[in-house]
């Protein structure tokens, strides 16, 4: 046996969307219903566990066996829940794997599993197995029905009359459904085997594969979470609400001062008209009124923006995801973001938690795990508002170890100065100036000093740093909130003139790469810039990055832009999360390339770092979970490592330890 190819079906009285495939397969109601295999390319056998088949022996053997390759669709879920069952009902199959301290060991090995959709994700697929079927037009395709049948069976059911008061669809219960459901589990493994069969002149390089063993080894072992605070913070936002609501129903008369439709009708009977009550809107309106206005008014606006603050939801997240041993499992997708390759959240979203910017955040937080509400309210005005920035503090590390944070100081402005030989931007780095005051010195050509001399022209320097680097114009500058910031309308386009005077090279850099897309679409040709490599194969776009790893978009094609100018198209997951066309162009396709070495670099660190105990990584950031007595500069340097393939690109880690997560 050199292979095998799995689907499962199961049931679990634990909502997976929510939780999460971890405490979704730990739950004791958790069974395995239908084992899907073909071994070796055969054809498949539907093991029905559900009705008494026995999976035979040499298959479970196979399971923890280095020698034997397992592939599913979303292979994460079919490790754990075999993992779990395999402790449960054959622990004399089951094998884990790294040292006794680390909480990933109580899985199987990932080292011999492939997935089928990180596969499909690196030739920019869609993530979904029903998806790729249809973007391939494969013969087989996922049966329909399928949703239906996996509610019908899968899940906790409501008790009725007509179901007789039962709670949950066993299969005598429909037994054509039941005989449909195996047929679906069967198909299943053969639209998975007709994928590789499709994708096999496309292989996923080696390197990708151990990046993946590696995030699940991450995702395996989980980060623990800080229970009382959690609870406690719920809790506190449940009084907060009601009492921030009775204030908002004695200022302003209203049953529900929530509802927009009555908040806007009061405002109006006071003189205030305003189209929207979204956060920035009403912010805005309160920043500007400076007294001028009836103070209830502004009062009235201010407690909005407190009940709408949602920080309770990630605490409720954590509550959802929290497994039996204290920690959250499997927040991170793999190649979630297929233009890139970047990682993408799940469950509590690690990646988009509010910053903290409370000077006093560690007795604040005592405070609210002391399950102190009085206190609270006594020392903080706004209680949503603190809640939310000690959400990250929820993160800590086990009893006997510390967090070590360390991230990459600017580095996509890195990388993109050094892919486009910005050569004045790489010597800043070297020095370790800051890029945003050498940025502002070389666009109004005078020295600028961070607190000191022309200072004021640094926030122009950081403005025009974080919005233009991709192409962006006066619209990029608005919306990175510009005016805001005190810059004028009049000002917006000579910023964009002065930065794209001052980075010539990065200009001309997007345009080399748009020529380069647009010349291997219409010709057929490999064309290079700057050591990035551009080809065409059987109706794709690929990018070669400097770490040999693929960039890739499906069905390119030249169209024409809203503007009447030519433009580059491909097929791919857009903005409203369909199938569809998207419509890209030099700026953006750097955009891409710069965000995928820029995540290359930190796979790199991790590969680096991968015998400490990382715990989480937020885009240019790690969390590792270690003993106290490791050093925190030794951790930053081995992060600053260059890679292999770009070994002169200039990097820098900075880190703090810490007894839980934070912004620094």
């Amino acid at each position: 046996m050199r292979e095998m190819s799995i689907d499962l079906e199961t049931y679990s009285d634990i909502d997976i969307s929510k939780c999460g495939a971890y405490k979704y397969a730990e739950s004791e109601n958790f069974e395995i219903l239908l084992f899907g295999v073909s071994v070796d390319g055969s054809p498949v056998t539907v093991y029905d566990l559900a009705c008494g088949d026995t999976i035979p022996d040499e298959i479970l053997a196979a399971l923890s066996d280095e020698n034997v390759t397992k592939w599913a669709f979303n292979a994460a879920f079919e490790r754990i829940c075999l993992s779990n069952w395999l402790k449960r009902h054959r622990p004399e199959y089951f094998t884990g794997y790294s040292i006794p301290e680390d909480p990933a060991g109580k899985y199987l090995n990932p080292a011999s599993w492939k997935c089928s959709m990180i596969w499909s994700a690196y030739m920019g697929l869609p993530l979904s197995l029903e998806g790729v079927g249809a973007v391939l037009k494969l013969h087989d395709q996922k049966l329909k029905e399928g949703k239906d049948l996996i509610r019908y069976f899968c899940s906790p059911c409501k008790p009725t009359k007509a179901n007789g008061g039962r709670t949950r669809n066993l299969p005598e219960h429909d037994s054509e459904k039941w005989e449909l459901f195996k047929k679906y589990n069967q198909r299943d493994v053969e639209v998975e085997m007709s994928i590789q069969k499709r994708l096999a002149k496309f292989p996923v390089p080696e390197q990708i594969w151990d990046e993946y063993h590696l995030d699940q080894e991450i995702n395996d072992r989980g980060i623990m979470l800080d229970m009382t605070v959690v609870e406690n913070a719920i809790a506190f936002d449940e009084k907060s609400k009601s009492t921030l609501m009775l204030q908002m129903q004695n200022l302003t008369g209203l049953d529900n001062p929530n509802s927009v439709v009555q908040m806007k009708e009061w405002l109006s009977d006071n003189g205030i008209e305003m189209d929207s009550l979204g956060k920035k809107e009403v912010a805005g309106f309160v920043k500007s009124s400076d007294g001028n206005t009836n103070g209830n008014i502004t009062e009235a606006l201010k407690l909005h923006l407190q009940l709408a603050k949602s920080s309770v939801k990630k605490y409720q997240a954590m509550q959802n995801a929290v497994c039996k041993d204290g920690r959250a499992h499997g927040m991170f997708q793999f190649y979630g973001a297929n233009r890139s390759g970047r990682w993408a959240g799940r469950l509590i979203q690690l990646q988009n938690l509010p910053q903290n910017h409370m000077p006093d955040l560690t007795e604040a937080r005592a405070i609210v795990k002391a399950g102190d509400y009085d206190t609270l309210q006594l020392l903080y005005d706004d209680i949503p508002d603190t809640l939310s920035q000690l959400i990250r503090t929820a993160f800590v590390p086990r009893s006997g170890y510390k967090f070590i944070v360390s991230d990459f100081s600017a580095i996509e402005a890195r990388v993109l100065a050094y892919l486009a030989g910005e050569t004045w931007r790489s010597k800043v780095f070297a020095e370790g100036k800051d890029i945003y005051c050498a940025s502002a010195s070389q666009m109004f050509g005078v020295p600028v000093e961070k607190h000191g001399i022309n200072g004021h022209l640094r926030q122009k320097g950081k403005i025009a740093e974080l919005a233009l680097g991709y192409g962006g114009s006066v619209g990029a500058l608005k919306s990175m909130g510009a005016l805001e910031m005190g810059l004028t309308e009049e000002e917006l386009q000579p910023l964009v003139n002065s930065w794209r005077n001052s980075n010539p090279m990065i200009t001309a850099f997007w345009w080399d790469i748009d020529r380069a897309v647009k010349t291997t679409i219409t010709q057929r040709i490999q064309t290079e810039v700057r050591g990035i490599k551009f080809f065409y194969k059987s109706g794709m776009l690929f990018i070669k990055l400097p770490s040999g790893r693929l960039l890739s978009y499906v069905k390119p094609r030249i169209g024409e832009n809203q503007f009447g100018g030519e433009s580059v198209t491909y097929e791919g997951v857009g903005s409203t999360k369909k199938w569809e066309r998207i419509e890209s162009y030099g700026p953006k396709f750097v955009e891409n390339i710069v965000q995928a070495v820029s995540r290359d670099i930190l796979c790199n660190a991790m590969k680096t770092l991968r015998h400490c105990f990382i715990v989480g990584h937020v885009h240019d950031e790690l969390i590792i979970e270690c003993d106290p007595r490791v050093d925190l500069k030794s951790v930053c340097e081995q992060m600053s490592r260059s890679p292999a393939w770009m070994p002169d690109i200039l990097l820098r880690a900075d880190g703090y330890e810490t007894s839980f997560y934070k912004k620094d």
